[in-house]
Parts: structure tokens; sequence; C-alpha cells
């Protein structure tokens, strides 16, 4: 429909990827069935201003968002009368920045709650979380400053926070 938010549900599409090398394999290995892998696209709805928050469906769509393994941001760049824009207005730099914003504040939410939960345990001396809380930390600092945690250099502790967290 024309109008914002009449999207709740995300699109789905799966394409198969074709490999010829597949079929060499096929031949070598006396393979009666071919099967290629396939990608799985999820086409969810955009993010508002505030959706961290709650903000039209944000929390729905932020939900969405953690259950894939990439993220490709498309943003409008073309006016039309006849297709409404959420802002009222036709601006992809806008729309890009917001995205940016909505997904580095949901994951800074997180992070402060598992910040919290890993300093109760590191006082008791959990020897795990108490380097968690040093990367958790670091993360919220980078987080504030408006840096997405994809722009650092992952530890081996922090990259397993992050598959554990579900970051954006």
């Amino acid at each position: 429909e024309n109008f914002p938010f009449c999207t709740i549900d995300p699109n789905v599409g799966v394409v198969a990827v074709p490999d010829e090398r597949l079929d060499q394999l096929a031949r070598v290995s006396s393979s009666a069935k071919v099967v290629p892998t396939t990608i799985e696209f999820v086409d969810i709805a955009g993010l508002v201003a505030g959706a961290h928050k709650g903000e039209g469906l944000g929390n729905k769509f932020l939900a969405h968002i953690r259950e894939v393994d990439a993220i490709a941001e498309v943003v409008r760049v073309f006016e039309d009368g006849n297709v409404i824009h959420v802002a009222g207005r036709v601006d992809p730099a806008s729309d890009q920045q917001t995205i940016e914003i909505e997904l580095a504040m949901a994951d800074l939410a997180t992070v402060r709650k598992r910040v919290g939960t890993s300093q109760g345990k590191a006082k008791s001396g959990d020897k795990d979380s108490q380097a968690d809380v040093a990367v958790l930390e670091e993360w919220e600092k980078h987080l504030n400053a408006g840096n997405p945690i994809r722009n650092l250099r992952l530890s081996a502790i922090g990259y397993r926070l992050a598959q554990e967290l579900q970051l954006l």
C-alpha cells in the first residue's frame, strides 16, 4: 500500500546460487542429485527515527533485523508524488543516517543491559564476566560516540559477545 507502516511482516525471497563446479563434482562423485546453495533475502520495512524506543513498529522491525546474517541498507533516491515517504521528503543521506543511528542505539541498549548483568557476576569474582565487562564498556563508549561496533577490531571475547548479543 502507499502509506507508512503498511508492511508489517517481512517479505522473503529465496534465490538459488548456481555454481558450475557443482556439476563437475556431481560427475566425479556420480551424485544422483545436485542441490545448489540458496540465499534467503528478507525485505524488512524501513526504520523511522525513534525506532529503538519503539516508534512506529521499531521494536518489531529491529527484532526481524537481528535474525539475519547480513544487512543491506536500501534507501529511496527518487521523487514520485504517488509514492509516500514516511518523512514527507526524499533525502537518502538523512534516511541512511537514521538507519545507522537506530541500529547503533538499539545496540547501545543491548550492550548497556549486558553490562549490568556482567558487572554483577564480575563482582562475585567470575573471570569471564570481568573480561566481558571490559569489552562491553569499551563498546558502550564507542557506541556513545556514534560509531557502530562493526568498525572495531574484535577480540575473541568481542566476537563471542557480538554473536551472543546479536548486535546489528
